[in-house]
């Protein structure tokens, strides 16, 4: 034994998890409203995995007319702050956010609304 010393291995396993977010609801439609109207709803923003304190940046459509014209008729505001926060209990709180559409000319649209994280997720 003194000329082959013991050799011990050692198997790791795991599992790795992203980060993510969902969205309840899942999808956004707001109402007909006459122009120069706001119409506005909210959801709940429910971040999973997230191991450090996070921020989230909105990245909101712009749309062009016929004419060239370009606008951005939504807005989005964060009720409580758009930092991913990690709880004493290790789950991250749940962010309130309030998307708004108002519009002076008369249009219908269908476009992705994107939440990303500081590490561009």
């Amino acid at each position: 034994l003194k000329d082959n010393p013991p050799h011990y291995k050692i198997r790791l396993s795991g599992t790795v998890k992203s980060p993510k977010i969902n969205f309840d609801p899942p999808f956004v439609m707001l109402m007909p409203v006459p122009l120069d109207v706001k119409t506005e709803t909210a959801i709940s923003i429910i971040p999973q995995d997230y191991l450090r304190q996070s921020r989230l940046q909105v990245i909101l459509p712009e749309l062009e007319f016929e004419d060239g014209e370009r606008i951005c008729p939504l807005t989005v505001q964060f009720t409580g702050g758009q930092d991913i926060v990690l709880s004493s209990d290790g789950t991250n709180k749940e962010l309130i956010c309030h998307i708004s559409f108002r519009s002076s000319r008369p249009l219908s649209f269908l476009r992705n609304v994107f939440f990303i994280d500081e590490e561009q997720n």
